[in-house]
C-alpha cells in the first residue's frame, strides 16, 4: 500500500472518533479511555483538509463515518469523489464507482495496522494498545482534550510525525495527521448519533 493510501485511511478511520495546559498524569488519560470505551457505536459527519505541498490549495472532502466497537469502522466520502472505505476487524475494503472492489489484509501492511491501531485504540478506551506503538499524551481539560500520539515504531516515524486527536468529554471532535514529508490534513467531525 503505497504512502498516499495510508493517509486515505487515516482520514476513514478517524471516527467518533485545544486550550495549551499542563500533562494530565495518568489518572486522567485512564479516565478519557473508560470515557471513550462507553461509545458503543456512533455515525457522524466529516469536512476533511488535505494539505500537500504540491497543490496550492487544499484538497476538500466531505462524507459520513460510523463505528461499530470493538472494530468495525466506516467512511463514506460524497465529495468530491464516491469512496468507501471499510474496516471490519484487520481487513479492509475499498469501494469506488466502477472500479473492482479492493481488499487488503492489515497483516500485510504493518505501518497501515499501526496507523489504525491509533485511532481503534483511540475509540475503544484501549490506552494499552495505544501504548504498543505510540508515546501517548494528553493535554486540556475533560471539556477540551487532545491527544498527542507520537509513533514508537521506525515504520510509522518514518510516514508521520504525530497524529492530534481533540474533543470534549467522550466525544471526538477532529483529528490531525502531520506527515514527515510535510504534508498534513484536518477532520472536522460532527457527531451525528451515539449510542451507548
Amino acid at each position: 500500500m503505497k504512502i498516499i493510501d495510508a493517509t486515505r485511511v487515516c482520514a476513514f478511520l478517524v471516527l467518533a472518533l485545544a486550550t495549551a495546559a499542563a500533562p494530565a498524569d495518568d489518572w486522567q488519560l485512564s479516565a478519557l479511555m473508560r470515557s471513550l470505551a462507553e461509545n458503543r457505536s456512533g455515525k457522524a459527519t466529516f469536512v476533511e483538509k488535505k494539505y500537500m505541498q504540491i497543490l496550492d490549495q487544499p484538497i476538500i472532502a466531505t462524507g459520513e463515518l460510523s463505528f461499530v466497537a470493538p472494530d468495525r469502522l466506516e467512511k463514506r466520502t460524497v465529495t468530491p469523489k464516491p469512496e468507501t472505505l471499510i474496516l471490519d476487524g484487520d481487513v479492509l475494503t475499498i469501494e469506488r464507482p466502477g472500479k473492482a472492489t479492493r481488499t487488503v489484509s492489515l497483516q500485510e501492511h504493518p505501518e497501515v495496522a499501526g496507523f489504525i491501531e491509533s485511532i481503534r485504540g483511540t475509540l475503544a478506551g484501549n490506552l494499552s494498545a495505544l501504548k504498543t506503538f505510540y508515546d501517548v499524551t494528553l493535554t486540556g481539560s475533560a471539556d477540551n482534550w487532545q491527544l498527542t500520539l507520537k509513533p514508537r515504531q521506525n515504520r510509522l516515524r518514518s510516514v508521520f510525525d504525530h497524529i492530534a486527536i481533540s474533543g470534549s468529554q467522550a466525544e471526538v471532535r477532529s483529528v490531525e495527521l502531520e506527515q514527515r514529508d510535510g504534508d498534513h490534513s484536518e477532520m472536522a467531525i460532527t457527531r451525528s448519533r451515539i449510542a451507548r
